[in-house]
Protein backbone atom coordinates (compact mmCIF):
# COMPACT_ATOMS: atom_id res chain seq x y z
CA UNK A 1 0.00 0.00 0.00
CA UNK A 2 1.30 3.01 -0.79
CA UNK A 3 1.60 6.21 1.83
CA UNK A 4 0.85 9.79 2.15
CA UNK A 5 4.69 9.72 3.22
CA UNK A 6 5.72 8.20 -0.42
CA UNK A 7 3.54 10.57 -2.14
CA UNK A 8 5.18 13.50 -0.25
CA UNK A 9 8.44 11.89 -1.79
CA UNK A 10 7.26 12.06 -5.24
CA UNK A 11 6.15 15.53 -4.63
CA UNK A 12 9.78 16.51 -3.67
CA UNK A 13 11.35 14.32 -5.85
CA UNK A 14 10.37 16.26 -9.44
CA UNK A 15 10.52 19.60 -7.57
CA UNK A 16 6.87 20.31 -6.26
CA UNK A 17 5.87 21.53 -3.07
CA UNK A 18 3.68 19.53 -1.23
CA UNK A 19 0.40 20.04 -0.07
CA UNK A 20 -2.54 18.67 1.02
CA UNK A 21 -4.80 19.13 -2.42
CA UNK A 22 -1.12 17.65 -4.13
CA UNK A 23 -1.22 14.73 -1.36
CA UNK A 24 -5.07 14.26 -2.05
CA UNK A 25 -5.19 14.26 -5.92
CA UNK A 26 -1.94 11.82 -6.11
CA UNK A 27 -4.17 9.13 -3.58
CA UNK A 28 -6.95 9.16 -5.85
CA UNK A 29 -5.21 8.97 -8.91
CA UNK A 30 -3.67 5.89 -6.94
CA UNK A 31 -6.71 4.41 -6.10
CA UNK A 32 -9.12 5.26 -9.25
CA UNK A 33 -6.53 4.34 -12.07
CA UNK A 34 -8.18 5.35 -14.92
CA UNK A 35 -10.81 7.84 -13.56
CA UNK A 36 -11.79 10.90 -14.82
CA UNK A 37 -11.99 14.34 -13.39
CA UNK A 38 -14.88 14.57 -11.99
CA UNK A 39 -14.19 11.15 -9.72
CA UNK A 40 -11.34 12.34 -8.84
CA UNK A 41 -12.86 16.06 -7.53
CA UNK A 42 -15.20 13.54 -5.66
CA UNK A 43 -12.58 11.70 -3.86
CA UNK A 44 -10.43 14.76 -3.08
CA UNK A 45 -12.87 16.35 -1.27
CA UNK A 46 -14.26 13.08 0.48
CA UNK A 47 -10.65 13.26 2.20
CA UNK A 48 -10.25 17.05 2.69
CA UNK A 49 -13.84 18.28 2.69
CA UNK A 50 -13.95 21.67 0.39
CA UNK A 51 -11.91 21.87 -2.49
CA UNK A 52 -12.64 24.00 -6.20
CA UNK A 53 -12.48 21.87 -9.03
CA UNK A 54 -10.52 24.74 -10.76
CA UNK A 55 -7.87 23.51 -7.74
CA UNK A 56 -8.46 19.68 -8.69
CA UNK A 57 -7.53 20.45 -12.22
CA UNK A 58 -4.41 22.91 -11.52
CA UNK A 59 -3.29 20.00 -9.50
CA UNK A 60 -3.89 17.73 -12.17
CA UNK A 61 -2.19 19.75 -14.62
CA UNK A 62 0.87 20.33 -12.22
CA UNK A 63 1.20 16.51 -12.11
CA UNK A 64 0.96 15.55 -15.21
CA UNK A 65 3.27 18.43 -16.22
CA UNK A 66 5.74 16.99 -13.63
CA UNK A 67 5.43 13.19 -15.19
CA UNK A 68 3.94 11.96 -11.91
CA UNK A 69 0.41 11.12 -13.60
CA UNK A 70 -0.43 10.66 -17.58
CA UNK A 71 -3.13 11.78 -19.16
CA UNK A 72 -5.26 9.60 -21.28
CA UNK A 73 -8.04 11.09 -23.61
CA UNK A 74 -9.80 8.03 -25.79
CA UNK A 75 -11.78 9.21 -28.44
CA UNK A 76 -15.49 10.06 -27.33
CA UNK A 77 -14.53 10.23 -23.52
CA UNK A 78 -13.55 12.31 -21.07
CA UNK A 79 -9.75 13.02 -20.11
CA UNK A 80 -8.25 10.29 -17.70
CA UNK A 81 -5.59 10.38 -15.29
CA UNK A 82 -3.38 7.18 -14.49
CA UNK A 83 -0.50 6.79 -11.76
CA UNK A 84 1.50 4.45 -14.28
CA UNK A 85 4.07 6.72 -15.67
CA UNK A 86 7.12 6.13 -17.84
CA UNK A 87 6.51 2.69 -19.59
CA UNK A 88 4.53 3.53 -22.26
CA UNK A 89 1.99 1.23 -21.71
CA UNK A 90 -0.96 1.18 -24.11
CA UNK A 91 -4.76 0.79 -23.29
CA UNK A 92 -7.77 -1.07 -23.94
CA UNK A 93 -11.25 0.15 -24.11
CA UNK A 94 -14.60 -1.06 -23.46
CA UNK A 95 -17.42 0.49 -26.28
CA UNK A 96 -20.19 -0.19 -24.35
CA UNK A 97 -19.68 1.29 -20.62
CA UNK A 98 -16.25 2.60 -21.08
CA UNK A 99 -14.22 0.70 -18.91
CA UNK A 100 -10.54 0.77 -19.14
CA UNK A 101 -7.78 -1.34 -19.02
CA UNK A 102 -4.10 -1.69 -19.27
CA UNK A 103 -2.09 -3.49 -21.81
CA UNK A 104 1.64 -3.87 -21.23
CA UNK A 105 3.61 -2.48 -24.56
CA UNK A 106 3.57 -4.29 -28.00
CA UNK A 107 7.06 -5.09 -28.45
CA UNK A 108 9.00 -3.90 -24.95
CA UNK A 109 11.02 -1.58 -25.00
CA UNK A 110 9.80 2.38 -26.36
CA UNK A 111 8.33 3.52 -28.19
CA UNK A 112 6.55 -0.10 -28.77
CA UNK A 113 5.71 0.84 -32.19
CA UNK A 114 7.96 2.02 -35.32
CA UNK A 115 6.47 4.37 -37.50
CA UNK A 116 7.02 3.56 -41.26
CA UNK A 117 8.08 7.30 -41.45
CA UNK A 118 9.04 8.55 -38.67
CA UNK A 119 9.20 12.14 -41.04
CA UNK A 120 12.66 13.14 -39.50
CA UNK A 121 11.07 13.07 -36.20
CA UNK A 122 13.07 11.73 -33.29
CA UNK A 123 10.42 9.18 -31.90
CA UNK A 124 10.13 8.49 -28.07
CA UNK A 125 6.57 7.32 -27.57
CA UNK A 126 3.74 5.63 -29.31
CA UNK A 127 0.40 5.85 -27.80
CA UNK A 128 -1.95 2.89 -28.79
CA UNK A 129 -5.61 2.31 -27.74
CA UNK A 130 -7.34 -1.30 -28.19
CA UNK A 131 -11.70 -0.64 -28.21
CA UNK A 132 -13.80 -3.69 -27.82
CA UNK A 133 -16.42 -5.42 -25.03
CA UNK A 134 -15.30 -6.13 -22.11
CA UNK A 135 -15.74 -9.41 -20.50
CA UNK A 136 -18.97 -7.68 -18.11
CA UNK A 137 -20.43 -6.15 -21.16
CA UNK A 138 -20.15 -9.36 -23.52
CA UNK A 139 -21.85 -11.46 -20.47
CA UNK A 140 -24.48 -8.83 -20.27
CA UNK A 141 -24.90 -9.05 -24.37
CA UNK A 142 -25.00 -12.65 -24.28
CA UNK A 143 -28.00 -12.80 -21.68
CA UNK A 144 -30.13 -10.38 -23.41
CA UNK A 145 -29.65 -12.81 -26.96
CA UNK A 146 -30.83 -15.48 -25.07
CA UNK A 147 -33.39 -13.75 -23.21
CA UNK A 148 -36.82 -14.06 -25.02
CA UNK A 149 -38.00 -10.87 -26.31
CA UNK A 150 -41.18 -10.91 -24.51
CA UNK A 151 -39.62 -11.20 -20.80
CA UNK A 152 -37.45 -8.24 -21.95
CA UNK A 153 -37.34 -5.31 -19.78
CA UNK A 154 -37.10 -1.74 -20.85
CA UNK A 155 -33.49 -0.24 -20.11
Amino acid sequence: MVTKEHYEEMLRAVPLRVTRPRVAVLEAVGMHPHADADTLIGAVRAELGSVSKQAVYDVLGALVEANLVRRIEPSGSPARYESRVGDNHHHVVCRSCGDIADVDCALGAAPCLHASNDHGFTIDEAEVIYWGTCPACAAKRLLNEQEPTSTRSDK
